[in-house]
């Protein structure tokens, strides 16, 4: 005879719904509360500066900014005393390893500590008392660049000093490429507060009066820390209403492109642009390079398998150029490339996706407004590769290994499709996939426009 098994009481089952519930409820508040506060706030650093600056960050690293183009990167919530400035006057030796006039960080174009004075300093903790991030400009190491330091969204606290402090410093403080502190040029405890009781002095007056709610010197009234709620992203702006950046406005205002890089793959990879140089990219993260009107043989491609040591040099598995963190000549293949010519014939840009060089990441290369034609090359090709064009981390080109003319169309015009480049064409078909193809696509010039690392 089979048995049933024995039944709750319904007063039981009851209970344990309340439980569930209030379970539920409990991970829902928690995760509500939590969520915000756990996401990396995004910095957006951007050159309104009319020269060449290398902005450095700490967490972060550093880059190279001409005029108009802006670098983003991510910094978790935790982070506390964190700073972001401005290098000037920068050179680099053929080590990789730079001196700047301003700023400097040991010598490294990635920096590792905090940069010599004269800096000014865009400070911040984030998520801390009361799920609070804290905010400020400082002077308290000089002045060498005009600095904004804002929210995007979410938050009302403007700091900007566009003030020439460097036209205004005093004398014994003047240094080459902007104005120091004076504990750097006395080393006196009345400037630099080594006992822990110092007052404002003429000096910090000075910085002061020209921006009054910058930190002037280290025990400097608290007021100048201003707060968002944790969570919120921030912009810093090198030279903000730049009177000399308005009159010589960068190449995006002047009838040429913008160029937004995103990489959207699930591992890192090392964007490269000719013109524009090279940029670490982890997943999420973007790019932004502007490229003037005429700019003819302009690349942007992926790197993968990168090792760079502190002075930006190393080696990439795929699109190597040179070993160079920053390009300056064109990639090895494998790699899948976006090519443009800017402001060309009839006043257009002519883009294309190529694979004249192989494949490493799929690619979209589209504009983002005046024009509707967008370009995407994203099949599998790694996965489908033949076996002898298969190469580490990509899809090599036929002309790579078999160096004749048939692949590599040495004789100029006579080149034909082979059946390696119906491969490439069968699998994305809008895209280059031998030097003598016709996939060229044209829009409006001005137009601006993304490339997306697998979109």
């Amino acid at each position: 005879m089979k048995t049933s098994k024995k039944q709750r009481p319904a007063s039981q089952h009851n209970q344990c719904n309340i439980i569930i519930i209030i379970y539920i409820m409990f991970i829902l508040i928690f995760s509500f509360l939590v969520f915000p506060l756990c996401h990396a706030a995004i910095f957006d650093i951007v050159n309104q500066c009319s020269y060449t600056i290398w902005p450095a960050a700490i967490p972060g690293g550093g880059s190279k900014l001409e005029p108009g183009q802006n670098w983003t990167i991510f910094v978790n919530p935790g982070m506390d005393d964190a700073r972001i400035w401005a290098r000037t006057g920068c050179t680099f030796n053929s080590s990789g390893y730079c001196q700047c006039e301003t700023g400097d960080c040991d010598g490294l174009l990635e920096c590792q500590t905090y940069g010599s004075s004269p800096n000014t300093l865009a400070e911040f903790t984030l998520n801390g008392f009361n799920n609070l991030d804290f905010i400020d400009v400082s002077l308290v190491e000089g002045f060498n660049v005009p600095m904004e330091f804002s929210p995007i969204a979410g938050c009302n606290h403007v700091i900007q000093y566009s003030t020439n402090i460097t036209g205004q410093c005093p004398d014994e403080l003047k240094t080459s490429g902007g104005c120091n502190n004076p504990c750097t040029v006395f080393k006196t405890d009345e400037y630099c507060c080594t006992s822990g009781n110092c007052k404002p002095t003429n000096y910090s007056n000075i910085f002061k009066g020209l921006c009054p709610n910058a930190y002037s010197y280290v025990m400097d009234d608290e007021s100048n820390t201003f707060t968002c709620i944790g969570g919120t992203d921030y912009k810093v702006v090198f030279c903000p209403n730049n009177n000399e950046t308005k009159s010589n406005p960068p190449p995006s205002s002047a009838g040429s492109a913008t160029f937004d890089i995103v990489n959207n793959c699930s591992y890192t990879v090392w964007a490269a642009a000719v013109p524009g140089g090279g940029q670490k990219l982890d997943n999420g993260q973007s790019w932004t390079l502007a490229f003037r009107k005429g700019t003819t043989g302009g690349r942007v491609w992926a790197r993968t398998g990168c090792n760079f040591d502190n002075s930006g040099h190393g080696s990439c598995e795929t699109g190597d150029c040179n070993g160079l963190l920053e390009c300056q000549a064109y990639g090895n293949p494998p790699n899948t490339i976006a090519e443009f010519a800017l402001n060309q014939y009839g006043n257009l840009d002519y883009i294309d996706i190529s694979l004249v060089d192989g494949f490493n990441v799929p690619m979209d290369f589209s504009p983002t407004g005046g024009c509707a034609r967008g370009i995407q090359c994203s099949a599998d090709i790694n996965g489908q590769c033949p076996t002898v064009l298969k190469a580490t981390g990509g899809c090599n080109n036929p002309c790579t290994v078999f160096k004749t003319n048939e692949y590599c169309c040495t004789s100029g015009s006579s080149c034909q499709a082979t059946d390696y480049s119906k491969f490439f064409k069968n699998l994305c078909p809008d895209a280059y996939s031998y030097p003598t193809d016709t996939s060229t696509f044209t829009c409006p010039a001005g137009t601006n426009y993304k490339v997306v690392f697998c979109p």
